[in-house]
């Protein structure tokens, strides 16, 4: 009997518990369907994006994007009878095939491989060499080095190639004087005015201009190497130029990839320094024609050569064609490959 008094006493508990238990639940429902009938407010659109992005899209547009889609559109035409006529990829095959025009591209194009390569051999390992002296923590005066290598590349290539020619001429020079003083006058030539050494010569003064470029890029990357990093590698025994070798240049090869492609833009966009120092038609005998100067005689003419519009923008076009594949390389082929590290 007393058993079943207990279990008679716990039954209303346990009604209560269920009907809580019941109330909570649908309680719990109750909230669920209305945060569900609750409408999420709609994110405003930001207009003002649009609104500052919008003189910069049409200045771009107007002075990159429309030039380049007329001159891909004018390599594909040609002058008929007086009349604009669609002729396909016909002068294309006239500038590779026939004889007249063939030469002269084939030569500029390799005079601007040599150019290149002459960057890429010399400018950017002295780049790279100046920036690893100019990192050293404790080197005095080492603001004023920066600054002084720097400041030719903010110079006119106007200005750059006039104060060469004079440093170099052999009448007025002062070229002359300064390598009698060291005994190698029997070196000294007109090396702006022998096919053999006027692209080495023209080459080596537009590395004298840029290469504070690649110097700040680097310098700049190696400044963004934690001191952990460094500090562990001296706790390895590693410095000095070791140190450089085994630990400072992989984590800025990144840094010089750019710097790679970067040349490589600039080189065969490159006009403005052969046009000061040699000329339109980049003397002596062609031996410094690149394809920017090609690409001026062409569409604009000079002296006795009238200028062709259309066979302008083929070579204008064959340019964009070589820097977007060189661009795309490096993108898609060489950059996936190289290793970033992060800090």
């Amino acid at each position: 009997m007393r058993g079943g008094d207990r279990r008679r006493s716990a039954l209303p508990h346990i009604a209560a518990i269920d009907e809580k238990r019941v109330g909570a639940a649908e309680a719990m429902s109750s909230a669920i369907s209305s945060e569900d009938s609750i409408e999420v407010p709609a994110r405003p659109r930001r207009w003002h994006i649009l609104v500052f992005l919008l003189p910069a899209v049409i200045v771009y547009s107007a002075v990159m994007i429309l030039p380049l889609i007329e001159t891909l559109r004018l390599s594909l035409f040609n002058t008929v009878d007086g009349q604009s006529t669609f002729v396909g990829l016909s002068n294309f095959q006239v500038l590779f095939g026939d004889e007249r025009w063939a030469a002269d591209f084939w030569r500029a194009l390799k005079n601007n491989f040599i150019f290149f390569a002459i960057h890429m051999l010399v400018q950017n390992p002295l780049g790279i060499a100046l920036a690893a002296m100019l990192s050293i923590p404790k080197l005095r005066l080492a603001t004023f080095y920066r600054t002084a290598i720097f400041m030719p590349t903010i110079l006119s290539f106007v200005i750059v190639g006039f104060i060469w020619k004079l440093i170099l001429s052999p009448i007025w020079g002062i070229t002359p004087f300064f390598m009698d003083l060291v005994g190698l006058k029997s070196l000294f030539g007109p090396w702006l005015g022998k096919p053999g050494s006027a692209l080495i010569t023209v080459s080596l003064i537009s590395v004298w201009q840029n290469v504070g470029i690649p110097m700040m890029l680097i310098y700049a990357a190696l400044l963004n190497i934690p001191d952990e990093v460094i500090e562990a590698a001296e706790c390895d025994g590693i410095t000095g130029w070791s140190q450089f070798w085994k630990i400072k240049l992989p984590l800025v090869l990144p840094a010089i990839g750019m710097v790679s492609i970067l040349t490589f833009v600039g080189n065969f966009n490159a006009f403005d320094l052969i046009y000061t120092v040699q000329g339109a038609l980049a003397g002596p005998d062609g031996a410094t024609d690149i394809l920017g100067t090609l690409l001026y005689r062409t569409f604009f003419g000079f002296q006795l050569q009238l200028g062709d519009r259309s066979m302008g923008a083929t070579i204008a076009t064959v340019m964009f064609l070589i820097i977007l594949a060189g661009v795309s390389l490096y993108l898609f082929g060489i950059q996936r490959r190289v290793r970033r590290y992060q800090f």
